[in-house]
């Protein structure tokens, strides 16, 4: 496949709540939630978390780097990574960011951000990023184009405070992020369903166990099992578990892993590093 063709999806960041490296997670990784989607030659970016870090790095000693980056919201596991984001404190790169769930008057995604990096949270101010930076923000359920052939189809989750899941799609494939959203039992989220419709790829939130969730009603996050009967109402094909609860080590991920593989066969967990392709 020529490069111009080429889309898939990388793992940077797989947690959520905080970042929990160790020994006990090295095999699916400790960063919060950042994932890199490349449609041809265009970079988009999904979330900010702790694994924007290690990505940013990985992009060390290149010149022009250009992306947009889509939140799914400000909560700080999704956007704790922003301020050592490398990339974007270097003159001659070009980011555009975006966010679907917040107002005029909590000041939209760039007042969020510069509170972050403001005394006495951060050391430096949001402006020391000299990088061409640009902020959006939308309506959930807008349908965006950042880059020519690239279709974003976005809509609100069940979460505190609101967020965004996005449809990515791009030479006639399709992978879905939808992470951060409470699912109510007994009935399926229609936005959902119709967001992912026929997806090939479906990343979506797998905080909990179902043993575990009752625990949990009211903090925004989902199931595996849950996605599964999403996918499979919705035609969708690979699900991946996504957003791990921090206290999740590896050898609990390999149980969810091999629970989720036998309902639904293809389906997988993520982890950081690994490359799905639609």
């Amino acid at each position: 496949m020529a490069a111009d063709e080429a889309f898939w999806v990388r793992f940077w960041g797989v947690r959520g709540t905080v970042p929990c490296p160790g020994a006990a997670t090295l095999r699916y990784g400790g960063n919060t939630a950042c994932i890199e989607v490349m449609c041809g030659r265009q970079r988009l970016i999904f979330d900010a978390g702790t694994g924007l870090r290690e990505f940013g790095a990985s992009l060390a000693g290149q010149t022009g780097l250009r992306a947009h980056v889509f939140l799914t919201h400000t909560h700080i596991d999704h956007i704790n990574g922003f301020p050592f984001f490398r990339p974007a404190y270097s003159p001659g790169n070009s980011f555009e960011l975006w966010a679907g769930h917040l107002t005029a008057r909590e000041g939209g995604l760039q007042g969020v951000l510069a509170t972050l990096m403001k005394a006495p949270i951060f050391p430096v101010p949001l402006d020391i990023m000299h990088a061409c930076i640009a902020f959006h923000d939308f309506q959930a359920g807008a349908t965006l184009e950042p880059f020519p052939n690239v279709v974003l189809r976005t809509a609100a989750l069940n979460h505190p405070q609101g967020a965004t899941a996005y449809r990515i799609e791009f030479g006639g494939k399709s992978i879905c992020y939808v992470t951060d959203t409470e699912h109510r039992e007994g009935e399926l989220d229609q936005r959902i369903l119709a967001l992912i419709k026929g997806s090939q790829i479906v990343i979506y939130d797998a905080t909990y166990t179902e043993a575990e969730y009752p625990r949990h009603r009211g903090w925004g996050h989902s199931t595996w099992n849950e996605g599964v009967r999403l996918c499979e109402a919705a035609g969708a094909d690979r699900l991946v578990a996504f957003h791990h609860d921090p206290d999740h080590d590896d050898a609990f991920m390999d149980e969810v892993a091999l629970a989720l593989a036998k309902a639904r066969p293809g389906s997988v967990v993520a982890r950081e590093g690994m490359v799905l392709h639609p």
